[in-house]
């Protein structure tokens, strides 16, 4: 048998395999496993930007807490604005500072209020994903258990085509398999293609005139735009 026919014969039972991988990979199985898995890995890093975030928005707030209250202590000093008034001092600077110093407290308010519900909104997100998680863990070991329970239901049927897949692969040239197997693993298929008025049949390309005389020389080549063994009938 020739290898190009032994290839083919390769492909046909590799395609079988192939669909059973497909099986595997398009699971509701695998898919709920697969999410939750994700979902866990991101909501980890979720969890500890957000605690972060929290603690910094925290520690912000306590700093405006301290400015408000040494900025309040200060407007004090003007309890007894009568009393310096009647000493000759000059309302108009004290004036004005008394206003700097309350617009400084309207802006600080303002900010305070902002920065909690910040914390608040912060805290809440925290809480809820925290929830989504737990629970997430814990049907974790029962998707991935009924994921590895499927794989298994298969891996019978797997492992007979794949002891059939080896048994044709001694009559193959070890280079050409290897090519073959790197397609593969590019997820490229079917690998082998027919040459048809010398084209690709899958992409259609026409082969280059060197590549003509290759095939016309029973040799195997390659499509120089999509990649795959090429054989004429």
């Amino acid at each position: 048998m020739s290898q190009i026919s032994q290839l083919l014969l390769y492909q046909q039972k590799d395609s079988e395999l192939l669909k059973i991988e497909q099986e595997i990979a398009g699971s509701e199985e695998r898919k709920k496993y697969a999410q939750t898995k994700s979902y866990l890995n991101k909501a980890s890093e979720k969890l500890d930007k957000l605690e972060a975030q929290s603690q910094a928005v925290l520690k912000h707030l306590d700093e405006l807490n301290k400015r408000y209250a040494e900025i309040s202590e200060t407007l004090k000093d003007f309890d007894h604005l009568d009393d310096l008034m009647e000493s000759g001092a000059d309302l108009s600077f004290y004036q004005r500072n008394i206003s700097q110093l309350i617009e400084k407290i309207k802006g600080l308010k303002a900010e305070i209020a902002a920065l909690t519900a910040s914390a608040k909104e912060t805290t809440e997100e925290y809480q809820s994903m925290r929830k989504k998680v737990i629970a997430a863990q814990k049907q974790y070991p029962e998707l991935q258990n009924a994921y590895k329970n499927f794989k298994a239901s298969k891996q019978e049927e797997s492992d007979k085509i794949t002891g059939e897949l080896s048994a044709i692969a001694k009559d193959i040239d070890p280079e050409v398999l290897r090519k073959y197997q790197a397609k593969r693993s590019e997820r490229i298929f079917p690998i082998i293609c027919e040459i048809k008025s010398d084209r690709c049949s899958k992409c259609g390309i026409e082969l280059s005139i060197a590549d003509k005389e290759k095939v016309s020389a029973g040799k195997v080549v390659e499509c120089e735009n999509c990649h795959r063994i090429l054989y004429k009938a």
